[in-house]
C-alpha cells in the first residue's frame, strides 16, 4: 500500500482532502495495534497487517480492511472507491456512523470485559497441561516438523514448552517434535546459510521458501530454544546454530551503543529476496568449477532453481544434526565464506534500526543464556552492554521504562513487554554472572510493573500503565503469538523471583495470574505454550541451589560449571558471598553457612534442604537426583 497507494498522488489527493492520515508504527505502538486489530477482526472476521483503521475524530472506528488495492477489483474495493465512499456518507450519514461507532466500542468493550472475566472455581492445572501437549502433538507434522502445513512460523516458546514437559514427564514424544522441527527450520531457507539469522517465517511447508525479513525477537527466541536443547541432549548441533544465530546479530544488528536493532526487510531493490537469491553462475563466479560443483550439490543450487528460477540454500533432508565429515565442513566453510564476501558487496535490505526495549530484553536474555551454557565470557559481555544501554537510556528521570529510542531520541513509556522481558533479561543476566545489582534492579521493576499494569478489579496485567495515553479500551493479552504475551513472560518472572527472593507474595501474584486468565487459557491451551511454561514451573518441585562462598574459588567455579552442564529448567541459583543486598532481598540465605573454609551448597526441594556439602561428585548427585 506504500508504493501503491500512499505515494500515489492521485490516492494521496483524495486522502489529503476529506481525511486526517496517521500512520502507526505498529512495533512501537503495541496497544493501538492491538486495540484496533481487534476491531478489524470483529468487523471483517479476519485481520492483518497492513492495517486500515477509519474513526472518528475521537478514536472510535467505523470502517475496517487490511490491504487495499488501489483500484476496485472483481467485487472488492480499491482504496480509491473505499475513500470517496466513506468521505461521501461522512458528509451525508455522519449521525449514523457515529452511532455505529459507538455501537462498535461498546461491543469491544463488552468482548474484553468477558475475556477478563474471572470465573469462581476456575483453575489451572496438570489437566491443561498434559492438553497443550496433545494439542501439539495432534498437529505435529512429522515430515517436515512444525505444525500444521503453511505458513510456518518458528514460535520458539510452543518448543520450549514441549522441551519442559519431555523433562518434566519423561515423555520422548515432546523431545522428538521439538529435535525434529529445530533441525528442519535450520536446515531449510529459512535459515540464511550464507549470513546466518532466520528469517520471520516460511511460506511452505518444508521451511524452503521464507518471508525474507529478519526480526529480532525471532533470532533471540530461537537462539534461546537451541541453546537450551543442546543443554538438554548434549548435541553440538544446537550449539552451533544458536553460535551462528548469535554471530548474525553481533554482526548486522547491534548499535555502537551496543543495543540491538529490529529488523531486517524482505526487500532490496524493490525485490523481495533479491539480496538473498543466487544462480550457480553467480557461485561459479566465487568458487570456480570444482568447489563450485561441491558447494552446489550440498545447498540444493541447481540451473533451474528452486524458487522463481533463482535459488534459496538449503540442506534440505541432509540430516543436519548428524556428524558430517569434518574436511568436507571445514572446506564447506571456506566456500561460504567467499559467497557471503560476495553477497555483502550487493545492496542490502533496508535495516529498521530503532531499539526497543522488549526485544532488547529477549537477546540480552539470549546471550546471557548463552554466555553461562557455553561458558563464553564474551556474549555475557555483550548482553551487560546491552543490558547498561537500556538502564542508562530507557529509563526517564520519573524511574519509568521506556519503549523505544532512535538518533538519540527515547520514545512512548513503556508497554508491558517491555518491563516483562527486560526483567527476564535482568534475571538470565544475575544467573549468569550472580552480581545482585541485575537481582535488585529486576525486583525493583517488577514492584513498578504491577503498580503500573495490574488490573486491580479482576486480575491479569494491562498492556499500557495506568499513566499511559487513555485509548477506547485497555487490553490484557494472553495469547503467546509469534512472541510470548507480557503477562505469561511476567507470570514466570515473578515464580522465579518469589523462589530467589523467598518472597510468598510475589508468588501469590504469579498465583493471581493464573487465576485471571484461566478461562481463557482453557478454551487451547497450546495457544498459551509460553504461560504453560509458567504453570508447568509452578507445579514442579524444582531444586533451589545455595552456594555460600567466594564466586571466585575454583570450587565455587566448579559448582557452578557443574549447574551450568546440566539441563536444570526449573532451578534457582544464587550465590551468597554475604553482600548484605543479597541477604535483605532474602533474609532466608543467613542460614545458610560456608563450612571449613570452603565453598558449600545447599540443595532445596519443597521448603527443605539437604545437608550441606562441600563434595563436588556429591554436588552433581544432588542437583541430577
Amino acid at each position: 500500500m506504500e508504493k501503491e497507494s500512499f505515494e500515489d498522488e492521485e490516492v494521496a489527493a483524495i486522502l489529503n482532502k476529506y481525511f486526517i492520515a496517521i500512520k502507526v508504527d505498529r512495533e512501537e505502538r503495541p496497544d493501538i495495534d492491538s486495540i484496533y486489530m481487534t476491531v478489524c477482526q470483529a468487523l471483517t472476521g479476519s485481520g492483518g497487517w497492513p492495517l486500515t483503521i477509519f474513526m472518528s475524530p475521537d478514536k472510535k472506528p467505523f470502517y475496517a480492511g487490511t490491504y487495499f488495492h488501489k483500484e476496485s477489483r472483481r467485487g472488492m474495493p480499491g482504496i480509491k472507491d473505499v475513500l470517496s465512499s466513506l468521505a461521501q456518507q461522512w458528509t451525508e450519514e455522519r449521525e449514523s456512523i457515529l452511532i455505529s461507532s459507538e455501537k462498535i466500542v461498546a461491543h469491544i468493550k463488552s468482548m474484553d470485559s468477558k475475556v477478563n472475566l474471572v470465573e469462581l472455581g476456575e483453575e489451572l492445572g496438570e489437566d491443561e497441561i498434559h492438553n497443550a501437549f496433545h494439542s501439539f502433538k495432534s498437529v505435529f507434522d512429522e515430515n517436515y516438523g512444525g505444525f500444521g502445513r503453511s505458513p510456518k512460523f518458528p514460535a520458539p516458546h510452543n518448543l520450549q514448552f514441549l522441551l519442559r514437559y519431555w523433562k518434566n514427564y519423561n515423555e520422548p514424544a515432546a523431545l522428538e517434535i521439538v529435535e525434529k522441527t529445530l533441525e528442519a527450520m535450520y536446515e531449510g531457507g529459512i535459515f540464511d546459510h550464507i549470513g546466518f539469522g532466520f528469517s520471520r517465517y516460511s511460506t511452505d511447508q518444508k521451511w524452503l521458501v521464507p518471508h525474507f525479513e529478519k526480526m529480532l525477537y525471532d533470532n533471540s527466541l530461537l537462539a534461546s530454544i537451541y541453546i537450551e536443547t543442546f543443554e538438554a541432549t548434549g548435541k553440538i548441533f544446537y550449539k552451533e546454530v544458536a553460535q551462528n544465530i548469535f554471530t548474525y546479530v553481533l554482526r548486522d544488528m547491534t548499535s555502537n551503543e551496543g543495543a540491538f536493532y529490529s529488523a531486517e526487510d524482505a526487500d532490496s531493490e524493490g525485490i523481495e529476496g533479491e539480496f538473498y537469491l543466487l544462480t550457480i553462475k553467480d557461485i561459479a563466479l566465487v568458487l570456480g568449477e570444482k568447489e563450485c560443483k561441491i558447494y552446489c550439490e550440498h545447498y540444493d543450487i541447481t540451473s533451474k532453481g528452486n524458487f522463481e528460477g533463482r535459488n534459496i540454500p538449503n540442506l534440505i533432508g541432509k540430516n543436519s544434526s548428524s556428524v558430517i565429515n569434518k574436511d568436507l565442513e571445514i572446506d564447506l566453510e571456506e566456500m561460504r565464506q567467499k559467497v557471503f564476501d560476495y553477497r555483502e558487496k550487493r545492496i542490502h535490505p533496508y535495516k529498521d534500526d530503532k531499539i526497543l526495549t522488549a526485544w532488547n530484553g529477549l537477546m540480552i536474555a539470549a546471550l546471557a543464556y548463552g554466555g553461562r551454557v557455553f561458558n563464553n565470557n564474551s556474549y555475557i559481555n555483550k548482553a551487560e552492554k546491552a543490558m547498561e544501554f537500556i538502564l542508562n537510556n530507557m529509563i526517564n528521570d520519573k524511574g519509568r521504562l521506556m519503549a523505544r529510542y532512535r538518533d538519540g531520541e527515547v520514545a512512548h513509556l513503556g508497554y508491558l513487554d517491555d518491563y516483562a522481558f527486560t526483567i527476564h533479561a535482568l534475571i538470565e543476566l544475575y544467573e549468569a554472572t550472580f552480581k545482585v545489582n541485575y537481582l535488585v534492579k529486576a525486583i525493583e521493576l517488577n514492584v513498578n510493573m504491577i503498580n503500573l499494569f495490574k488490573d486491580e478489579k479482576q486480575g491479569g496485567l494491562f498492556l499500557y500503565g495506568i499513566d499511559g495515553e487513555q485509548l477506547i479500551i485497555r487490553p490484557k493479552d494472553i495469547y503467546d503469538g509469534a512472541i510470548p504475551s507480557g503477562n505469561s513472560v511476567a507470570t514466570l518472572n515473578m515464580l522465579r523471583l518469589a523462589r530467589l527472593s523467598a518472597n510468598s507474595e510475589l508468588e501469590k501474584e504469579a498465583y493471581s495470574q493464573f487465576k485471571a486468565f484461566a478461562p481463557k487459557v482453557k478454551t487451547i491451551e497450546s495457544a498459551h505454550a509460553y504461560f504453560m511454561n509458567a504453570l508447568l514451573y509452578s507445579n514442579v518441585p524444582g531444586k533451589d541451589i545455595i552456594i555460600v562462598g567466594d564466586e571466585l574459588s575454583s570450587n565455587t567455579e566448579a559448582m557452578v560449571k557443574e549447574i551450568n552442564n546440566n539441563y536444570l529448567p526449573f532451578a534457582t541459583v544464587v550465590i551468597n558471598t554475604g553482600d548484605e543486598r543479597l541477604n535483605s532481598i532474602n533474609p532466608e540465605l543467613k542460614e545458610h553457612k560456608e563450612l571449613k573454609g570452603l565453598a558449600t551448597a545447599y540443595v532445596c526441594e519443597n521448603f527443605t534442604c539437604r545437608e550441606p556439602i562441600t563434595d563436588l561428585q556429591k554436588f552433581s548427585d544432588y542437583i541430577k537426583g
